[in-house]
């Protein structure tokens, strides 16, 4: 009979803990709530109150006791503020969720009273970045709303969180503040300036398994139509049944059949670069190079150290490039860069690397030696000091230098010339 006792008493101590350790959980979550309620300032007040009680009753000094109660009944007024119903229906709407540096993001902000109560006047807080602002909201009545405008200045390229959207109640001395969240945040992309240039483009190369180009050709692996042998033509593409049947010597016309892989390699070391303007630059550069190379319905990839960006649409690669920042250094610099996209990448027709100027040329040649065999390459180097676009060679690679984003059609003129 006590063997069979023990077991049963064990597993009522077992479920007499659980249920301890349930309530204490509980208990716990109160007090972070209660704790998350009251400011700096109040834990302060209440200290002053607590101390003056005691000392007041040791001493016997009434003018401590009095103070300590003039504490207590002050926290306990401002703490009736936090009473009432903050149940705002939130609305948080930019109007482009996409902006330019230097572009004014224009949003609005809708509160509207869905219930059957009037709500008291509310402290609204957005959190736009590393900041935040913050809106009155006077009482509002049961079905009536509110709309606050905001703009958001974007001196720097980036991806700004916006939000969430919090409804605080609070005391007018600060002792007490609840807040609670509504809404979810929304991703306002700050895009890098880039400059939109016509022109030929940085060039394609011809494949088997290229695109059919308009061009034709007399030598390509495309057919497309039979044509009278002209000086020149070469003999193995002559039409023998054709040059039978009708007498005149006949040769095969190709469309022109091209391999449009088209990467671009941005170094976002800091020590390629000598400035931060000079990373901006070149974070530029490359998204119109590469927009260009979209408009021109060549495929684009786009590769930083550690990753990949997607760019397959231009509002992708504008988006990947907003938020790019400055790497690590055990991430390599632009010839470690050049590797990683000849591995990655080695069918590449035009390859293009984007660093500063701080780069030297001997790692320039470097970076050029790794690039995927056959592939055409270009090096854009960054440099805001440079008042004139420059264009020097290295190896079979055409390396220019910009100094503002305007030179770059100029720049490339003098590549494609």
């Amino acid at each position: 009979m006590v063997a069979e006792a023990l077991p049963a008493q064990g597993d009522r101590d077992a479920g007499w803990r659980d249920v301890a350790a349930l309530l204490g959980a509980r208990a716990l979550t109160r007090l972070r709530m209660i704790g998350s309620v009251v400011r700096p300032l109040a834990w302060v007040l209440a200290g002053i109150a607590v101390g003056s009680w005691i000392v007041g009753q040791i001493m016997g000094w009434r003018e401590l006791i009095v103070v300590a109660v003039i504490l207590a009944v002050t926290l306990a007024v401002c703490a009736l503020f936090l009473i009432g119903r903050t149940a705002y229906d939130v609305s948080l709407d930019l109007a482009r969720t996409r902006v330019v540096v230097g572009e004014r993001a224009v949003g609005a902000l809708t509160l509207a009273n869905r219930g059957t109560r009037a709500i008291l006047p509310s402290r609204i807080v957005l959190p736009v970045g590393s900041g935040r602002g913050e809106f009155g909201i006077q009482r509002l009545a049961p079905g009536e709303e509110a709309e606050e405008l905001f703009a958001i200045p974007t001196q720097k390229r980036g991806v700004v969180k916006v939000g969430p959207v919090s409804v605080v109640r609070g005391d007018p001395l600060g002792l007490f503040e609840r807040a609670h969240r509504r809404d979810e945040p929304v991703d306002l992309f700050v895009h890098p300036r880039t400059v939109a240039f016509g022109g030929q483009s940085l060039g394609y190369l011809r494949d088997l398994e290229g695109l059919p180009a308009a061009d034709l050709s007399r030598d390509d692996v495309s057919f497309h139509a039979l044509l009278e042998y002209q000086p020149g033509d070469d003999l193995r593409h002559v039409h023998w049944r054709s040059t039978a049947r009708t007498g005149t010597m006949m040769v095969r016309q190709f469309e022109e059949t091209r391999r449009s892989h088209f990467v671009i390699g941005l170094s976002r070391s800091g020590a390629d670069y000598a400035s931060a303007d000079d990373l901006e630059l070149g974070i530029s550069a490359a998204g119109s190079i590469g927009l260009r190379a979209l408009r021109d319905s060549q495929r684009v990839d786009m590769r930083v150290q550690g990753r990949e960006l997607p760019a397959a649409t231009g509002k992708q690669l504008l988006d990947s490039l907003s938020a790019v920042e400055t790497g690590k250094a055990r991430e390599g610099g632009i010839a470690d860069l050049a590797g990683t996209v000849a591995a990655a990448m080695p069918l590449a027709s035009v390859v293009v690397l984007v660093c500063g100027a701080t780069v030297p040329s001997d790692d320039l040649r470097l970076a050029c030696s790794r690039l995927p065999f056959g592939a055409r390459a270009l090096v854009v180097i960054a440099d805001t000091r440079a008042d004139a676009p420059a264009l020097r060679r290295i190896g079979d690679a055409d390396v220019i230098t910009i100094g503002a984003l305007e030179q770059i059609p100029l720049a490339l003129q003098k590549v494609l010339a």
